[in-house]
């Protein structure tokens, strides 16, 4: 993508980056994930495609809980057999997209942003989105004693995680939809955005730095622990209330090589989903506990409960609304308009679903040709 915004893009959602990789040099491109997880190899069971195992990457957050789930309760040593999966955890994006890149991992889950942008930036030749995980799961909360209505977040400082982010677009086009004009490079004008990493969001919350901020679960429930108020939640900015916060990806490479442990990976997926749906305080249970042995620290319920209300999981990548929020990036000027045909391959994930007596879920006309 050739002009200054499509630079601009790239530029901002790659802003991140650098600190995971600078901080977990030494584990590659992001942490080895622990777990615990006892799923023993069943007798005569062999290694799918001739693999040692499958890289899997995913984020500390609960919009990721299928692979938290997935991890935590062992649906994707299940489904691999004598291949072994190895997990790494990432905080940001890019550096996930790196990682896929670079071979570090095969598969990861990821937000619609990331994929885009990887996609677009390698001309469609690094990645394919193969199947969905989980929609909503974000909010606008801000301090009541500051903003009491929407019109009030005018003239106020609101908090994304990062300039380019799902989250930074989303806010910027809900901005302009109430005839607000906001430089998108620097955050300034009738509101001002202030890129804050989810993780020192609260702080900055607390210290009264920010009047508010456009952020996912958990750091939506963490602030209003603090004192903040729901002012919006995005889901009812959406039809059916859905759009996609997690996608999940495959390096085209290891897709076209090795489709048998993709299906595997896959398999995993879906029922990883259909357990947390069936489930849903087992589930809540699970994915604290692998935050927990990710980070060390599990949410307190006041944070987890919350949170976990507000995402939906789902095998559908929702990718009508993954067309629509690279339309916001072009709109807010992050972006030149991109060519998305090919950046999903659901060929592997319908034949999973009706195997399972699911129905099969559409790539809204950017499928592969």
């Amino acid at each position: 993508m050739p002009a200054n915004r499509s630079k601009l893009f790239r530029r901002g959602i790659s802003a991140l980056a650098a600190l995971p990789l600078l901080t977990l040099a030494a584990c590659g491109y992001g942490s080895h994930a622990k777990n615990d997880d006892t799923t023993k190899v069943a007798a005569g069971a062999k290694k799918i495609d001739g693999l040692d195992s499958v890289k899997i990457g995913y984020f500390g957050n609960l919009t990721h809980a299928t692979a938290l789930v997935g991890v935590q309760k062992g649906f994707f040593q299940k489904e691999l057999g004598a291949t072994k999966a190895d997990y790494a955890t990432f905080n940001a994006g890019p550096s996930e997209i790196e990682a896929l890149n670079s071979g570090s991992i095969d598969i990861g889950w990821i937000g619609p942003s990331p994929a885009i942008n990887g996609y677009t930036k390698s001309d469609g030749k690094s990645l394919k989105i193969i199947g969905g995980s989980a929609s909503g799961g974000v909010k606008l909360v801000v301090n009541p004693k500051k903003i009491t209505s929407l019109k009030d977040v005018k003239g106020k400082k609101i908090a994304t995680p990062q300039l380019g982010n799902t989250q930074d677009v989303a806010f910027l086009n809900w901005a302009a939809e109430q005839g607000w004009k906001v430089d998108a490079q620097s955050g300034k004008g009738d509101v001002t955005v202030v890129r804050t990493d989810n993780k020192i969001t609260p702080d900055a919350y607390k210290s009264g730095s920010v009047d508010g901020a456009w952020v996912p679960e958990p750091t939506a429930s963490k602030l209003v622990a603090e004192g903040g108020k729901v002012l919006l939640d995005e889901s009812s900015l959406w039809p059916d209330k859905k759009f996609v916060i997690t996608n999940i990806i495959v390096r085209q490479a290891f897709l076209k090589e090795h489709p048998k442990a993709v299906e595997a990976v896959l398999k995993a997926s879906v029922a990883a989903n259909k357990w947390i749906n069936a489930n849903p305080d087992q589930a809540k249970a699970a994915a604290n506990k692998q935050l927990a042995a990710d980070s060390g620290k599990a949410l307190p319920a006041k944070v987890l409960d919350p949170a976990w209300k507000s995402i939906r999981f789902t095998d559908d990548p929702l990718a009508s609304t993954l067309g629509t929020e690279a339309a916001h990036a072009v709109k807010a000027g992050l972006l030149d308009k991109p060519n998305l045909k090919g950046i999903y391959d659901l060929t592997i994930l319908n034949k999973v679903l009706k195997a399972s007596g699911e129905s099969t879920v559409g790539d809204a006309g950017l499928g592969s040709s």
